[in-house]
This record gives C-alpha cells, sequence and structure tokens, in this order.
C-alpha cells in the first residue's frame, strides 16, 4: 500500500479487486512475485516427484520412458497452465479454481464450481499426502543406512506423521515463516539439481551408454503391451508437474496479484521442465546396478544409484539434498492446500465449514485448516500399510483429482469465447485453441491413471485411485443431490464496501 492509500484508508488495487470479487483482505498480503513463484516451484519440487517415483519409472517403460515422457508430458503440461494462468489473472483470488469455474460458467454454476472444488480438495490432499509420504520414505532410506532404522510400512508411516505434524506446525506460526522458507527452497533446489547431476557426472568410475538411457525399454509391470506401459509410465512426469495452482491461492497474500499470479503458474513449470530434465537424465547416466537398485532393500531406488555410483558417505549426502528438498516441498503444499480449503469453507462447501474457515487472529492465516490438510493426507497414505502399490495410487489420486481441477475453468473459458474479461496477463486469440488441447489431454490422463498399474491384479497391486475417487466425489455427488444444491450458490460475497471495510478494521486491530 502506497503513502496516499494509508493517508486515504483507501485500499490499494489488489484489496479494491479482491473487494470487487466479494471479499475482504483478511489474509496478509506480504508475499513478492518471486515468493509466490517460489511456492509453486517448490510444491512441483523435481527433487521430490522426479526422485520417489523414479523406481515407478524403472520398471514401466524404463529410461526410454522417463526420458522421452518428461518433455512429452512437460508440452501439455505448459498449455494447461497457459490456460490457467489466463484465467487467474482476471480472478486472483485464494479459491482459486472453483471460484474460477462459479465465474465462467453460463449456466449451472454453482454445480461447476462444487465439483470443480472437491476435485481439487481431493487432488491437494492426495498431493500434500505423496509429496511428504515421498520424503518419508527417503527419510526411512538414509535412516536404515546410517543407523538401520528399517525401511518397513509401520516405520515409512510413523515418519509421515511425524513430517505432517512439523509441516502443521510451521504453517501455524505464519506465512511470514513460510515465505522465507519457499524462497530458500528455490535455490535449495536448483543447486541441489546442480550438485546431483555434478556428483553423478564426475565421480561415477562408469556411465551407462547414450543408447541405454535414451532408447532402452523395460517392461515388469506383468502387461504384454508396450504402448500401454508406455502411458503408464506417464505419471512420472505428469504427477511431479502438479500444485503450480499454489500460485492462484496464494494470490490474496500476493503484491500485484493478477500479474504475479500467472506468471508465478508459468515460471515455475518452465523451470521445472528444464531442471527436471538435466536431474533425470543425470541419474539414468549414473545407473551402475540396473535390477539391483529396483530391488533395493531402502526401498528407494536412486538412493541405491546415489550409493552404487558414488560410495556410502557421499551417496548418503545426496540423498540428504533431496530429503531437504521434499521437506520443503510438502510444507508448501500443506501451505496451499490450507489456502484452498479456507476459501472452499468460506463458501460453506465443506461439512464443518465454520470450523475450517476460522482465521487465527493473530497470525492471520488459516491454522485449523492446515490441520485438516495435513490430518487428511495422513488417513489417504494409510493403505501403505498393507498396499505396496499404495504410493502410485496416492500419486494417481493427486494427479487426476489436480487435472481435472485445473481444466474446467480452462474449458469454461473456451466456452465462454469472446465474451470472457480478460486479466491484464492474457492470452489474445490462442486462449481458445490452447485451451481446448489442454481440455483433450486432462480427459485423456482421467482414463489412463485410473486404469491398473501392475499384472496380475490383486489385492497388494491393485490400484485404488477408482475407489478413492468414489468415496469422495460420490459422497460430494449425494450430498450435492440431497442438500447442497439447494443452498450453494457459488463462490458468496462478504459483504458490501462497508462491511469489508469493517471486517479488515476487526482484523486489524487485533493483530
Amino acid at each position: 500500500m502506497d503513502v496516499s492509500d494509508q493517508q486515504t484508508g483507501q485500499p490499494d488495487e489488489d484489496s479494491a479487486r479482491l473487494h470487487a470479487l466479494g471479499y475482504a483482505q483478511e489474509l496478509k498480503r506480504t508475499m513478492s512475485a518471486f515468493s509466490n513463484f517460489a511456492v509453486s516451484f517448490t510444491i512441483i519440487s523435481i527433487l521430490s516427484g522426479c526422485l520417489t517415483l523414479y523406481g515407478f519409472g524403472m520398471k514401466t517403460g524404463g529410461p526410454a520412458a522417463m526420458i522421452w515422457g518428461w518433455p512429452l508430458v512437460g508440452l501439455f503440461v505448459v498449455l494447461v497452465g497457459l490456460g490457467m494462468a489466463e484465467v487467474c489473472s482476471s480472478y486472483p483470488t485464494a479459491g482459486g479454481l472453483y471460484y474460477w469455474a462459479a465465474k465462467l460458467a453460463t449456466r449451472n454454476g454453482p454445480a461447476w464450481s462444487w465439483f470443480t472444488g472437491w476435485f481439487n480438495l481431493i487432488g491437494q490432499i492426495a498431493v500434500t499426502a505423496g509429496i511428504d509420504f515421498g520424503a518419508a520414505l527417503f527419510l526411512n532410506a538414509f535412516l536404515d543406512l546410517q543407523w538401520g532404522f528399517s525401511a518397513t510400512p509401520g516405520h515409512t508411516i510413523l515418519l509421515l506423521a511425524i513430517i505432517l505434524v512439523v509441516h502443521g506446525v510451521l504453517n501455524t506460526f505464519g506465512v511470514r515463516v513460510v515465505a522465507v522458507l519457499n524462497s530458500v527452497s528455490v535455490w535449495w533446489h536448483l543447486l541441489g539439481v546442480l550438485v546431483i547431476v555434478g556428483v553423478l557426472v564426475f565421480v561415477p568410475a562408469k556411465h551407462q551408454e547414450a543408447s541405454f538411457v535414451f532408447g532402452s525399454f523395460v517392461n515388469q509391470t506383468g502387461w504384454g503391451s508396450a504402448p500401454y506401459v508406455f502411458l503408464l509410465g506417464l505419471l512420472l512426469a505428469q504427477y511431479t508437474l502438479t500444485g503450480y495452482d499454489a500460485s492462484a491461492h496464494m494470490t490474496e497474500e500476493t503484491k500485484n496479484a493478477a500479474k504475479a499470479g500467472p506468471r508465478g503458474i508459468i515460471n515455475s513449470i518452465l523451470v521445472s521442465l528444464v531442471a527436471g530434465w538435466i536431474l533425470l537424465i543425470g541419474l539414468t547416466f549414473a545407473i551402475q546396478d540396473y535390477d539391483g537398485a529396483v530391488n533395493s532393500a531402502t526401498g528407494v531406488p536412486p538412493a541405491q544409484i546415489f550409493i552404487d555410483a558414488t560410495g556410502a558417505v557421499t551417496g548418503k549426502f545426496l540423498l540428504l539434498i533431496c530429503i531437504g528438498a521434499q521437506l520443503f516441498c510438502g510444507m508448501a503444499s500443506v501451505t496451499a492446500n490450507s489456502r484452498m480449503i479456507y476459501a472452499f469453507a468460506r463458501d460453506g462447501a465443506i461439512p464443518g465449514s465454520k470450523i475450517w474457515h476460522s482465521i487465527n487472529k493473530r497470525t492471520q492465516t488459516p491454522t485449523n485448516a492446515v490441520w485438516l490438510a495435513a490430518g487428511g493426507a495422513l488417513v489417504l497414505a494409510l493403505p501403505y500399510l498393507w498396499s505396496a502399490t499404495a504410493y502410485a495410487a496416492v500419486t494417481s489420486i493427486a494427479t487426476v483429482g489436480l487435472y481435472v481441477a485445473y481444466v474446467i475453468p480452462v474449458f469454461l473459458r473456451v466456452r465462454r469465447g469472446d465474451s470472457f474479461e480478460k486479466g491484464p496477463w492474457n492470452l489474445g486469440r490462442w486462449g481458445k485453441p490452447i485451451g481446448i488441447v489442454a481440455t483433450a489431454w486432462v480427459v485423456v490422463i482421467f482414463v489412463l491413471f485410473m486404469l491398473p498399474q501392475a499384472n496380475p491384479i490383486t489385492v497388494d497391486t491393485f490400484n485404488y485411485t477408482p475407489i478413492a475417487f468414489l468415496v469422495v466425489l460420490g459422497g460430494a455427488a449425494l450430498w450435492w443431490a440431497v442438500s447442497a444444491r439447494k443452498w450453494f450458490t457459488g463462490p458468496k460475497v462478504q459483504g458490501s464496501a462497508e462491511e469489508l471495510a469493517a471486517v479488515e478494521k476487526e482484523l486489524k486491530e487485533l493483530g
């Protein structure tokens, strides 16, 4: 806020825009454009997604599917991100996707909003589970190597619970601490990739041939169709390149949000694409014993690759770099997830909305929503105690849930055509064709990642992604049909200009 704003008591441009969308400035607007980018880049976290699903990729298509699947998926992700960024510029609010759906639908806006919000909610909780689950797997591998704390499902779930509690506590103390850590995280990720790839280039006594890295196809899924297995292997890239909607969810806390939010979305994708491909190529060249890595006692193939290629001491050092990045990533995911829960609850769409919409008056952060995000993530990961494929299922749930929520507003923007009110950051005449291709791609992956990932299909190998969606979205659909359609009108406005000012004054006096 500039001096004139402070003297006249008038809202600055960001707050005025938020007022026009119907909301008071309840959250502190302290984040810079870089901090906004940092949240999304941290949640994408190539050192989390790429590495935690690397073992899955080694079995599901191998090097060829991982190396070439990355830019293929990346192209479509950029298109989805461009479509989202354009809409974000028009509606920079913490509600993000479900708010956009309500505003862009020409009819049945509340229904579009309701189901977009629930897809986003399950995807957000699943991605938080997937990120911190991956961090727990890697941490368990390190503890096993260092102190013999065996890598068992029970130990991993225990570590996951501890990590989620730590991330809940960090997010309880306010957005300033998290913003600083997210900024540190960007450099941790970029320098971490350089260190890991540099060590894997110069230290190992031998490397794989280029023909192996770029052309070797490995199928250990039990399925006989190579194209099907290649498509299943795309989960590694598609799951990694999620979470950039965080830039939208943080817009109510970002300065110059109508431009900074869209740029945060796009830049986080582009930087992650380049750095992630370098990481995958470097790691694959360094493989010494393919089968030994796949079947590593640590349960984490990249950890085995590090140790085989560089020795125990250096390998564990590289593993710690990855764990640090994953912990940063999980912290940011809880942040973004809690903002989405807060906004959705603000509009009465979650059971117990009054509880989850509650704001900590001292920190001006949605503390209760933080703990719902953490608790929900733990519940979603519990099947790992009896299912070895649970991690792949959690990542599928996250990917499907998030991308359906991402593309619904993009699809509705295409339907709007020229009546769409563009923000200061827009795609011009390219908005419609980009939106059409993005929508078609999400339809493909929606079906793809619901399919069985291993053969034969048993209790241990079953992909429970469809079951999770049936339970959560079936419940949401039933609630809509029985009750919510009668009272849910989409995102609520909080009142007149005078009422919004009163809310903000009360928060300022209590702060």
